[in-house]
């Protein structure tokens, strides 16, 4: 695929708006990746990376496995993933402290609009469909109403699987991955390790990280392949379950320390806004989700009219 300079301009921006979702716990950069148009792309540039390479780069040289990889369209993404994260970190951070409610209605617009945006894609509904769909839906539901765990582990093997399952869930619209290590423990010890400079046990949780996520892209791919509308469904599903995680109005059950010595909310349910201890912005709210929804319904008529 020839690209122009604006084109991989594009796909930084994109890079942007996933780092942007996934420094929030509870959205998944995978859901932006899907309502931006690149996810199955990613998948297959992801997926291509393997230990055959290493012989093509020997006897074909660098820019051969470059192409093979997709390496323009992987670096212009990664860079603008990273730049959003160094950048955006401590303006949504703040968001987060002190305009919760307006933050999560946003996101709860938009990832609901990118509910509609996928199911447009399915091309033909079958059985199977629905059952992915719904099978998906309760699975994401049930894993944003599970208890974290409250003693934390830090053995080798450990961080290794955490690191894999948290890019996986990263890489599934719906699914945060910053979640995922909150339930598993891992949270916690990998802020530490990171704040500590405990490059043994980051480099095990990145270790995981990339095994985690050429493997899994690899499944991902394979069923994009051979059960393309099922595998849209269960998506969808996965998006669907998960925006209970995401709904803006929350009572906090149980709370649990962050890295700077700050109690946050560790254990939530969601609640009506009319039972919302406090002031529950309902109009703002309301204002802020039709902002969310409207920036996929403008994506989803640019997308059209481009091709």
């Amino acid at each position: 695929m020839q690209r122009s300079i604006k084109d991989y301009f594009v796909i930084g921006l994109k890079g942007m708006a996933m780092g942007a979702a996934d420094i929030v716990p509870g959205v998944s950069g995978g859901t932006i990746a899907f309502i931006s148009g690149i996810y199955e792309e990613l998948l297959g540039s992801i997926s291509s990376i393997k230990f055959s390479l290493i012989g093509k780069l020997r006897k074909e040289g660098f820019a051969a496995v470059w192409k093979e990889v997709n390496g323009n369209f992987l670096l212009a993404l990664f860079l603008g993933i990273f730049v959003s994260i160094i950048s955006l970190a401590k303006g949504i951070k703040w968001l987060l402290e002190n305009e919760p409610i307006l933050l999560w209605s946003f996101f709860f617009g938009l990832v609901l609009a990118s509910v509609i945006y996928i199911i447009k894609q399915i091309s033909k509904w079958s059985i199977g469909s629905y059952i992915a769909l719904v099978l998906a839906a309760i699975m994401a539901y049930y894993i944003t109403t599970l208890n974290p765990l409250v003693s934390e582990n830090s053995s080798p093997l450990f961080m290794f699987l955490a690191g894999a399952f948290a890019i996986c869930a990263m890489i599934l619209p719906g699914v945060s991955g910053a979640f995922i290590l909150v339930l598993l423990g891992a949270y916690k010890p990998v802020l530490t390790a990171v704040n500590e400079r405990d490059f043994f046990t980051v480099g095990l949780v990145g270790l995981g990280a990339v095994v985690g996520l050429l493997s899994f892209s690899k499944i991902l791919k394979w069923f994009f392949k051979h059960y393309h509308n099922q595998t849209l469904a269960a998506l969808t599903g996965f998006i669907i379950g998960s925006l209970n995680k995401i709904w803006p109005w929350k009572l906090t059950l149980t709370w649990r320390e962050n890295s700077e010595g700050i109690k946050v909310p560790l254990k939530q349910e969601s609640i009506s806004p009319f039972a919302f201890d406090g002031d529950p912005q309902l109009l703002w709210a309301i204002v802020f989700a039709i902002i969310g929804f409207a920036i996929i319904l403008v994506l989803e008529r640019l997308a059209v009219t481009k091709k």
